[in-house]
């Protein structure tokens, strides 16, 4: 299929999810109550909860916890309310990045990401400035040792995606949001396990980063956003090349 490569991308958010599993669960029990409370805890009448529960099971969410995130939403057990806020800025070598969070105090939170950004080099924008630049799609990664190529393309066509591109360990298919569930229900039909499944946004020019020391800015600046506890993802229009991105891993071992 055709589309340009996201393996960089790829690549270090399994990363991401890998050594931060624990805080990822968290964030998502904050998102499902978010859901719930809005939506009520029945998915089958909550589109958004189903989207979350879809990432979260992809994940290995454990059932407890995602019980225990339902109920807070749904006032069953006591939790905190929380409001959403989208967030905008530019990193080293002109990155542009768009958060959405998740807070129970703006100014608190927005006082900590202003910070992270002046503290890596970069510098929060006005709403609008940064938004533009990308598109939301859904994304599902499957391992290659699942099912071969030819069949997972023919299977998530049929279903619906839009694209799929092989990458070194996995495949990753990208749908309309809208069909994002509808792709993932036809993979679980045939026993296929998704590494993750997601609707996320994606540039619609990725901005080359060929020079390690900006690149190793970038993603250390992705890497303090994504620790905080009211960032919930992190998107960026960077695309850094294997060679680059090996090397800066390799500097970080």
């Amino acid at each position: 299929m055709s589309g340009h490569s996201r393996w960089s991308k790829v690549k270090h958010y399994k990363g991401t999810i890998d050594a931060k599993r624990g805080k990822i669960f968290a964030k998502l029990g904050k998102e499902m109550a978010v859901a719930c409370k809005h939506g009520g805890g029945d998915p089958g009448f909550n589109p958004r909860l189903r989207t979350i529960l879809m990432k979260a099971r992809a994940m290995n969410m454990p059932a407890d916890n995602i019980d225990r995130a339902i109920k807070k939403g749904t006032g069953e057990l006591p939790g905190v309310t929380y409001e959403e806020v989208t967030y905008e800025g530019y990193g080293p070598g002109g990155v542009a990045l768009l958060m959405e969070l998740l807070t129970d105090n703006k100014n608190r939170t927005a006082a900590e990401i202003r910070m992270i950004f002046t503290k890596h080099g970069g510098n929060m924008a006005v709403m609008g400035a940064v938004k533009h630049l990308f598109h939301r799609k859904g994304q599902i990664l499957v391992s290659k040792e699942q099912i071969s190529e030819d069949d997972l393309l023919a299977l998530v066509l049929d279903a619906g995606a839009e694209d799929m591109l092989a990458h070194p360990d996995n495949y990753e298919i990208l749908t309309d949001p809208h069909q994002l569930e509808t792709v993932h229900k036809a993979l679980e039909a045939k026993g296929i396990k998704p590494e993750s499944a997601e609707a996320a946004f994606f540039p619609l020019t990725p901005l080359p980063i060929t020079d390690e020391k900006t690149a190793r800015g970038v993603l250390a600046l992705i890497d303090a956003l994504e620790d905080s506890d009211d960032v919930q993802n992190v998107y960026s229009n960077c695309e850094i090349p294997d060679e680059i991105m090996e090397k800066v891993q390799a500097a970080a071992a």
